[in-house]
C-alpha cells in the first residue's frame, strides 16, 4: 500500500510518500519512497500582511501540481494534506484551497495547532523508549510550536503556541507571547521521572546532524546553547558559509535555537532525542491507523 502526506507549513511544503507493507505477524513496515520540501515561505506574507500574496499563491499552486503528478507517478492509494498556521491565519487561506483543488485534484485541509501537535505524537516515538522518563515532544515550526507531553504510557499535556521561526523573524513575538508559554511550561511539564524532550521539525534535524550525535543517542542543550552564541552572532551569509547552509535554513536556525533552549530550560530538561520525525510522517501513521480501523470495523 501506497499513502502520501503533503504538509503545507508556514516555512515549506513537505509531500512524503511511504510504502507500508503489512507482516502476517508484527509490526506494519514503513518505508519511505520519496520526500520533496519545497520552500514556500507562506508565513512571510501572512504574518506581515495577514494574507498570501499573489507570487506565493501561485507557488502553492504550482507546486500542489507537481505533488499530484507524483503521487500519480507513484501510484499512490491514499493521502492527506494538511496546511498549518500560515494557512490558518491567511485571509485568503480558503480561496487559495479551492484554486489548488481546481488546479491539481488536491483537497487541503487546515488543521489546529492542536491537531498539527497530536499528529507530531502518532509517530509514537515515545512507547519504544525508557519507561522510566517522562517525554516532552517539541515540534518547532514557522509559524508555531507545538508541545506535547507524555508520560507513563499516556500522553498528558499537549498545547499549540503561536511561537514559530517566521514570526520570530519578523518581530511578531512578544514579551506575553514567552510569558505564557513560560508560563504553561512550569505548570504543566512536570514530573517525579526525568524529562527528556523528543525534537521534530527540519531545524532539529540539520543540528542534530551538525552535532555529530549518533542515531539513537541524545543530543545535549550544551550543543544547542552552542550554536545558538555561535550563529546568533554571524549574518545569514557568514551562516551559509561556514556550516554550509541554505539560506532559507540559514536564515530560521537561530530563531528555532532560541526556542527550543527556552522550552528546555524551562522544562528543566538537558537532554533531547532527535529521531526525524515530523508533521507529514504524523499524517502517513494517521491514514494507516484510520484504515486499519475502517478494514477492522468492516470485518465485525
Amino acid at each position: 500500500m501506497r499513502i502520501a502526506a503533503i504538509d503545507i507549513g508556514s516555512n515549506a511544503a513537505r509531500l512524503l510518500i511511504n510504502e507500508v507493507i503489512e507482516p502476517k505477524k508484527g509490526k506494519p513496515e514503513f518505508t519511505k519512497l520519496n520526500l520533496l520540501r519545497i520552500p514556500l515561505r507562506l508565513g512571510m506574507d501572512v504574518f506581515a500582511k495577514g494574507e498570501i500574496g499573489p507570487e506565493r499563491e501561485k507557488m502553492v499552486i504550482d507546486s500542489m501540481k507537481i505533488f499530484s503528478d507524483l503521487m500519480k507517478i507513484y501510484q499512490v492509494e491514499h493521502y492527506r494534506a494538511c496546511a498549518t498556521s500560515a494557512m490558518r491565519d491567511a485571509k485568503n487561506g480558503q480561496k487559495i484551497i479551492s484554486e489548488v483543488k481546481k488546479a491539481s485534484g488536491i483537497e487541503i485541509e487546515i488543521i489546529s495547532g492542536d491537531e498539527e501537535a497530536t499528529l507530531i505524537y502518532e509517530n509514537h516515538v515515545a512507547e519504544g523508549l525508557d519507561k522510566d522518563f517522562a517525554y516532552l515532544y517539541i515540534d518547532v515550526g514557522g509559524g508555531s510550536t507545538e508541545l506535547t507531553f507524555y508520560e507513563g504510557g499516556k500522553m498528558i499535556y499537549e498545547k499549540s503556541f503561536n511561537i514559530g521561526t517566521i514570526r520570530l523573524l519578523n518581530g511578531l513575538v512578544t514579551d506575553d507571547h514567552w510569558k505564557e508559554m513560560k508560563e504553561e511550561i512550569r505548570k504543566n511539564i512536570n514530573s517525579k521521572k526525568p524529562i527528556v524532550a523528543i525534537g521534530s521539525g527540519g531545524n532539529i534535524n540539520k543540528i542534530f546532524s551538525m552535532s555529530k550525535t549518533k542515531d539513537g543517542k541524545p543530543m545535549s542543550t550544551t550543543f544547542l546553547k552552542k550554536y545558538y552564541k555561535e550563529m546568533n552572532e554571524l549574518s545569514v551569509p557568514e551562516r551559509m558559509s561556514k556550516y554550509g547552509l541554505r539560506e532559507d535554513r540559514a536564515d530560521v536556525l537561530v530563531p528555532a535555537l532560541e526556542i527550543f533552549n527556552n522550552v528546555m530550560n524551562w522544562s528543566d530538561i538537558s537532554k533531547i532525542f532527535v529521531p526525524k520525525i515530523s508533521v507529514a510522517d504524523g499524517l502517513i501513521h494517521s491514514i494507516f491507523d484510520d484504515l486499519t480501523a475502517k478494514k477492522n470495523l468492516d470485518k465485525s
